[in-house]
């Protein structure tokens, strides 16, 4: 069977399963990555610095990027940089606690897609949703 590029055998180095990347961190969260983005503050962060700190490759994290615009959490801003185009990454959040949204677990959930008024699930019978609020309400 083939191997796929950027994949090492037990053979190459340290005892690695076959298929295991060795490039990519997996597991990479929205939420990890919105979180670096915020503390840029103001001036936001370029996508390729992004990459180095999370160890993403581009295609996972612009992946990643256009999700959380989508969701209208950030912003991105062509750029030249270094004789080069690239995006800086801006958050559009402006709190005075991060603390008060990053734990919304609408942001980030796995479920989103599903959720709605007329969907098979809805806000108003989430049990994550419930929870978190219930927190928010004792907390304050």
């Amino acid at each position: 069977m083939a191997q796929k590029s950027g994949e090492k055998t037990s053979g190459e180095g340290g005892g690695e399963e076959v298929g295991e990347k060795s490039a990519v961190r997996k597991g990479v969260t929205e939420q990890e990555i919105l979180e670096l983005i915020r503390n840029s503050r103001d001036e936001g962060i370029l996508q390729s610095e992004l990459w180095k700190m999370v160890n993403a490759d581009s295609r996972e994290g612009s992946r990643a990027i256009l999700r959380l615009e989508k969701k209208g959490l950030i912003v991105r801003r062509k750029e030249l940089h270094q004789g080069r185009w690239t995006y800086r990454v801006i958050s559009k959040l402006k709190f005075s606690s991060a603390n008060s949204i990053l734990d919304v677990p609408c942001a980030f959930c796995d479920l989103e897609s599903k959720c709605g008024r007329a969907g098979i699930l809805s806000p108003a019978q989430c049990k994550r949703l419930t929870e978190w609020l219930e927190k928010l309400v004792t907390a304050g």
